[in-house]
């Protein structure tokens, strides 16, 4: 049996239980306490503020957790990177007042900022020789330089809207943040094959993502440039029709450069093309 610390709301934590389930580890959200035991999967989910994931994985009071790597970053605590999930993007950036005409970091100097992640500000203040007074708050950052208590502010950024309804401007970008799997350094052999099986279903679901199972029917005249065109794992499956001037192509195409593809291969005289949505891919 492991344990994961996961967030207790908020978009972490639904991004984190769609993972979950789409890896077929099952938790049942209606008996959501404290700590959950999986009935499918040998796992017990412990839910926490996410500020308090990485010293509960450090401390071994959980043994993996899924958390921001922002908090990561700030609490600076013992914990291996065990997976990069690739969801919950965000940046943390400095911003200040539109007004302002910012010409580098040199115009921090002196200025108070206000912000929730002390540490990580510190350590790039620090960097570019420059000091400035860190006001730490929690919660509703962005407010402070309007009703005067900072200068500028060091935040969470997604899409930057909170930032324009306060007349901020993005000036720096001091960290890309992303969702990662994070585990106690010492964990024993059973855990960590536990914790193997977990990732190689997590990869099996993230290969799948953006991605499409392609069928098509193809005349044997043109097939090698249709197959020039299909950007397949390796090869394309190719199956013999009844009628031998003709052919059935399989493949998976990327969402990105799906209709491009798609394009060239009715030029190129491809008919009956199906499309399907992939669940898991094993590579």
């Amino acid at each position: 049996m492991i344990r994961i610390a996961v967030q207790s709301k908020g978009r972490l934590y639904e991004d984190t239980m769609h993972l979950l389930s789409e890896a077929d580890i099952k938790i049942n959200p209606s008996k959501r306490t404290l700590l959950v035991q999986s009935p499918n999967f040998p796992v017990e989910v412990l839910y926490l503020r996410d500020d308090d994931i990485p010293q509960s994985v450090a401390s071994g009071v959980a043994d993996i957790g899924i958390v921001g790597e922002n908090e990561m970053m700030e609490k600076g605590e013992k914990v291996d990177v065990a997976y990069r999930l690739g969801f919950s993007k965000c940046r943390l950036s400095i911003a200040i007042p539109k007004e302002h005409h910012y010409d580098g970091p040199q115009w921090l100097q002196g200025k108070k900022i206000a912000t929730s992640y002390p540490n990580i500000l510190k350590q790039w203040l620090d960097k570019q020789n420059v000091k400035a007074e860190i006001h730490v708050i929690t919660g509703s950052v962005e407010i402070s330089p309007g009703i005067g208590l900072s200068d500028g502010i060091f935040d969470i950024v997604s899409s930057g809207s909170t930032l324009v309804s306060n007349n901020l401007s993005e000036v720096e970008t001091v960290i890309q943040s992303e969702a990662l799997l994070i585990a106690n350094p010492n964990l024993s052999e059973e855990k960590r094959e536990i914790l193997n099986e977990m990732i190689f279903r997590i990869e099996a679901v993230k290969e799948a993502e953006d991605k499409k199972y392609v069928r098509m029917n193809v005349p044997k005249d043109r097939l090698k440039e249709i197959i020039g065109v299909l950007p397949g794992l390796k090869s394309p499956t190719i199956i013999p029709l009844a009628d031998d001037e003709w052919c059935s192509v399989h493949t998976v195409l990327n969402q990105k450069r799906f209709w491009e593809i798609i394009g060239k291969l009715k030029e190129f005289g491809a008919q009956g093309i199906l499309v399907t949505p992939i669940e898991k891919m094993i590579l």
